[in-house]
């Protein structure tokens, strides 16, 4: 596998192949970024969801508190106006989802521009995300006495949907009504199946109060209260969370600041800056090993291996796919690893700080400190992000999958792959290979930076190149200071986990 084993015609083979390997996947991942240049970004979504959770927070009355602090906690935590904040925000989701379905090629456009497969589903979930939002967008506008223009928008539903589908029945039921027209049959169950969370609540509402089911209407106030209680904590963790975290990483960065500052070379910071490691191997075995390991075997081999078996494990619901995704994660990891193991093998034994993982030491602060540094970062990074790709640019796909799935076995697959499976491969990959490797040719800094935009680019998404590259400077900076794997799989890890409980609470909300 290595010039120095290998006779100079196999070598010339190799380097053959390697370089068709790399312009096919050259082609994939560009035409990958390219695509996902219109995608929507699950941001968007995600503002919906925490939209809900303060919906169906407005019913709190926080009967056992008193009145003053009721009031402090509502304003504090719903804002003046949440009905009008939430018709706000939905709109503006709206504008940007019939922005996207706009550009959709159509007629003749269509064979010349066809979409990939990826932006299809894009065009799909706007679509029916359209649907949801003008459904909602309507309750919300009868609700503050809006009549007509509720009335405009479950039009819109009607229009897009054939008479006499659920989604049909549902916005002709809900324009009933609101408009004092009679049902019919019980709209109990389509209310139910088609709406979610306070939007459910008010249809149902609306139709017990005009049908005189007063048990029904009680049965339901009651539930509604004990539903935001629970929603109230639930703002509190998603609000104060990353608020205090905040605090507490500026803190972090403070302290490390004026340590190196005052300290210099004996700091924190300085530890190992400019020491690289001793890297046996050449760039063309970095080569092979990243771009005929992980893009090729993760963009071409994986997906041509399990594709067929995608729809297999999809038509078995959320588990099925949960289960796809892990299967699909855990063959690449494998694939690179192999090839990974058989390029280096030539070079064994390695120096000590390869690959180095270690229970001593203070990986345990490393990473934690790590996360708390990365919180402010990320968040100011995400708010300029946000601006710069105004809910465009794509993001990772399972997100979605995550934020609608309130399935306990698959929420612990999905678990498993985001916080268990991905921090050990891909820092065992990326901080453990890349980075150190690339010390051969440029300063620990530069090997740092450069690692990071390959580990960002390599989860095809423009919007989410920024931030995980920052990311990925704050994983490389930890792990060149405390050359233990440990410290940046324990930080990496606590990310997606905290990330997947976020999406966990902010799905509940359904």
């Amino acid at each position: 596998m290595t010039a120095d084993s290998s006779s100079p015609r196999s070598n010339t083979l190799r380097r053959g192949l390697l370089i068709l390997i790399s312009l096919l996947v050259i082609v994939i991942m560009g035409q990958a970024l390219v695509n996902s240049w219109n995608e929507p970004q699950v941001a968007n979504r995600l503002e919906l969801y925490q939209t809900d959770l303060l919906l169906q927070a407005t019913e709190w009355q926080g009967e056992t508190l008193p009145p003053e602090q009721v009031a402090l906690l509502r304003q504090n935590l719903l804002g003046d106006d949440p009905l009008t904040t939430a018709q706000t925000s939905y709109s503006e989701v709206r504008a940007d989802a019939q922005a996207l379905l706009d550009e959709q090629p159509t007629g003749e456009g269509l064979a010349e521009d066809t979409p990939s497969p990826r932006l299809k589903v894009a065009y799909q979930q706007q679509a029916e995300l359209l649907d949801l939002i003008d459904l909602r967008l309507g309750i919300l506008q009868a609700v503050q006495g809006e009549t007509a223009a509720a009335a405009a928008s479950w039009q819109q539903v009607q229009n897009r949907n054939a008479q006499g589908s659920p989604l049909w029945q549902t916005a002709e039921t809900l324009a009933h009504l609101w408009q004092d027209r009679s049902t019919s049959g019980d709209s109990t169950p389509l209310l139910q199946t088609n709406l979610s969370g306070w939007f459910r609540s008010r249809a149902l509402a609306q139709l017990y109060e005009q049908t005189d089911q007063s048990a029904a209407l009680r049965d339901l106030q009651t539930q509604e209260q004990q539903r935001a209680e629970r929603t109230i904590l639930k703002l509190a963790v998603v609000g104060s969370f990353p608020a205090i975290g905040g605090l507490l990483g500026v803190g972090v960065l403070l302290f490390v600041g004026i340590q190196r500052f005052v300290k210099g070379p004996t700091s924190l910071l300085a530890r190992y800056r400019e020491t690289p490691w001793e890297t046996p191997w050449t760039g063309e075995t970095i080569w092979q090993v990243l771009v005929a390991g992980f893009l090729f075997i993760g963009q071409v081999v994986v997906p041509l291996a399990v594709g067929s078996l995608g729809g297999v494990f999809g038509g078995m619901g959320i588990r099925g796919r949960a289960t796809y995704a892990l299967i699909y994660y855990l063959l690449m990891a494998a694939g690179t690893s192999a090839v990974l193991f058989f390029s280096i093998r030539p070079y064994r034994p390695l120096h000590k700080d390869w690959f180095s993982i270690s229970l001593k030491g203070n990986w345990l602060l490393w990473g934690i400190g790590g996360y708390l540094a990365a919180l402010p970062l990320m968040l100011t990074v995400s708010l300029v992000n946000q601006q710069l790709w105004q809910g465009q640019g794509g993001s990772n796909p399972l997100l979605q999958t995550v934020l609608e799935a309130q399935d306990p076995v698959a929420l612990g697959i999905f678990f498993f792959t985001a916080a268990i499976a991905a921090p050990v491969f891909e820092e065992f990959l990326f901080r453990g290979f890349l980075l150190p490797s690339l010390t051969r040719y440029m300063s620990v800094g530069w090997a740092i930076t450069l690692s990071s935009f390959v580990f960002a680019a390599a989860h095809l998404s423009l919007s989410e190149v920024l931030p995980l590259m920052v990311l990925g400077m704050v994983l490389g900076g930890m792990y060149t200071r405390s050359r233990n794997l440990l410290a940046p799989m324990l930080l990496h890890s606590a990310w997606n986990s905290v990330t997947m409980i976020g999406l966990f609470l902010l799905g509940s909300a359904a």
